[in-house]
């Protein structure tokens, strides 16, 4: 594939076809094995962003999104600029418009992690460089391509592969209906009536042609799976967790549910994990677990977007 131009979004898998999602993963695992034995600080051969710099916008907390993109633009020869919401002019009544025009002018791309979906949309629709949605309240693309990275290197194409996601319909399972439809694997949610995902999220699934389907059996839903996927019950901002943790507690993902999937089926979470809830210690600091692998693979994954958004590759 030729170099993409620049000033490319990274908002929504749904955003983007089938064979750019595949470049982009195609080029993280090719960057990853190139790195093997080489310390984490060192830059990349070719320094792909030397000169570039990424602000990246919080307006929730972060762990692994906050260090794995700054290592990524470290890696890649550029630098990179944190910005928390509350401490500028945006928490205290600034437009998402005026910021996406300022902060166009000072740097090359902005990832955001942003309590509201529409706050990334803004930014995209009026600034001026690529925006990448590190986390909103509708979705998590950027999690989904670490997610497809894992899944790959334990069992090459997912393509006809079946995926299990229980627990609360939110922003990752959204990303995952996205994802299983890009890249034609068979997807199955158990969630808790009431907690389903999005309506218009399978719906574009439908429509799209993906093997998606909806129940509230998790002991089901798990039957045959190759990945079992989970994700805390109560995500932040979240304000009925006590309802959550009355209605998830059928749905925790415990030996015995694993003992459904296929015998060489991973299990996958995107983190923090709260032990005793959505997960069972023993399955995610078990044999089955990915849960490291896929944390790390931010970092790879986040690369080749950043590399894609700002035309390198």
């Amino acid at each position: 594939m030729s170099a993409t131009a620049p000033n490319s979004h990274f908002l929504d898998l749904k955003d983007l076809p089938s064979e750019v999602l595949r470049h982009i993963l195609n080029t993280a695992k090719v960057w990853k094995a190139a790195r093997a034995g080489m310390p984490k600080g060192a830059v990349d051969v070719g320094t792909p962003l030397a000169g570039h710099t990424l602000a990246m916008i919080f307006e929730k907390s972060s762990t692994r999104t906050r260090i794995s993109f700054e290592m990524a633009m470290r890696q890649l020869g550029g630098s990179s600029v944190v910005l928390q919401g509350a401490a500028m002019q945006l928490g205290r009544g600034e437009s998402v418009a005026d910021t996406a025009r300022v902060i166009s002018r000072y740097v090359d791309a902005v990832m955001v992690r942003a309590n509201d979906h529409a706050t990334v949309v803004e930014l995209a629709e009026v600034g001026t460089v690529p925006v990448i949605n590190a986390l909103t309240d509708r979705s998590h693309p950027c999690q989904l391509m670490a997610d497809m990275l894992t899944l790959e290197e334990r069992f090459g194409s997912m393509e006809e592969r079946k995926v299990t996601w229980i627990g609360d319909g939110n922003n990752v399972a959204t990303s995952l209906i996205e994802a299983a439809t890009r890249f034609n694997f068979s997807l199955t949610l158990a969630c808790p009536r009431g907690f389903e995902p999005s309506e218009d999220a399978v719906a574009w699934a439908e429509a799209e042609g993906g093997d998606v389907t909806l129940t509230s059996d998790p002991q089901g839903a798990t039957r045959g799976a190759d990945a079992v996927i989970t994700d805390t019950w109560v995500s932040m901002g979240d304000v009925d967790a006590a309802e959550r943790m009355k209605a998830f507690g059928p749905f925790q993902v415990t030996s015995d549910i694993m003992k459904n999937a296929s015998a060489d089926a991973v299990f996958l979470h995107c983190l923090p994990a709260h032990r005793g809830e959505e997960v069972a210690a023993e399955v995610i600091d078990g044999p089955r677990s990915v849960v490291w692998e896929e944390a790390e693979n931010r970092l790879h994954a986040q690369k080749a977007i950043l590399a894609w958004c700002l035309g390198k590759i």
